[in-house]
């Protein structure tokens, strides 16, 4: 429940459900009501519970079969996962590439390579990028103009990257230590740091997964924004008539 609670609160709009240790039930009318209970509770978070694939199988008897023969494509507990990814491809719409607006990539990880200069992993989020172009490192600090000297993705160079690669950014003009996961890569003046912001805020309840407290102005939350996490405080709250609120409650929708 907690799953599909934050995949509804995050927005993923399509899920397939994978019902594991097949091989641990021997009543197969035990596993339709298991099905029936999980449509059920696919409802109750507002996804088509009738619609959504569900497949069921064994991920541990799956990988014993290929360790032991990496050819074991006809292997029962193998099918199934191979069924699984089919339900995958079939079911959830490919993702469309925002190729068209300014680049965008927070970083997830940053390393050196000796002699060759810095390098920044991350997902890109939107755009292209190729190699030779200067790119603007913004958050945590000053922004700095670098340059962008290579690119690779699963251990091949390339000559661009566009969003939806998981890909490595050499750098050229910075060193490791000016570098931290949570800062973006972006286009020259696409982007400007804040350190306020207004937000609308639903409040998880304790049986969403939230809170069972109240809490009030000056409250510090950690924020988790893409790739970053860090402590901020809430100076004030405005419910939802326009009016000052001193107290916020589970449950509760208000702008902070």
């Amino acid at each position: 429940k907690e799953h599909l609670l934050l995949a509804k609160q995050v927005g993923v709009p399509n899920i397939v459900v994978f019902l594991n240790k097949e091989d641990q039930v021997d009543d197969t009318e035990l596993l339709e009501l298991v099905e029936l209970e999980v449509q059920e509770t696919l409802e109750a978070y507002e996804f088509p519970g009738e619609e959504v694939p569900i497949v069921a199988g064994s991920a541990l008897l799956a990988l014993e079969a290929l360790i032991e023969n990496t050819e074991a494509s006809d292997n029962k507990w193998v099918k199934k996962i191979y069924d699984l990814m089919e339900q995958v491809d079939n079911y959830i719409p490919t993702p469309e590439r925002e190729t068209d607006k300014t680049f965008l990539m927070a970083v997830e990880d940053v390393f050196s390579i000796t002699g060759r200069g810095t390098v920044a992993t991350g997902r890109v989020e939107r755009g292209v990028l190729k190699t030779g172009e200067t790119v603007d490192l913004v958050g945590l600090g000053d922004t700095k103009n670098v340059t962008v000297t290579g690119l690779e993705m699963f251990q091949k160079t390339l000559d661009e990257t566009v969003a939806g690669d998981n890909v490595g950014v050499l750098l050229r003009g910075i060193q490791k230590d000016e570098i931290q996961r949570g800062m973006v890569i972006a286009a020259p003046n696409s982007i400007e740091p804040h350190i306020k912001f207004e937000a609308q805020v639903y409040v998880l309840t304790k049986e969403e997964g939230g809170r069972h407290t109240p809490f009030f102005p000056g409250y510090r939350p950690q924020f988790y924004v893409r790739t970053t996490d860090v402590t901020g405080k809430i100076e004030n709250f405005t419910s939802d008539d326009g009016s000052e609120t001193k107290m916020v409650i589970p449950g509760d929708r208000v702008k902070m």
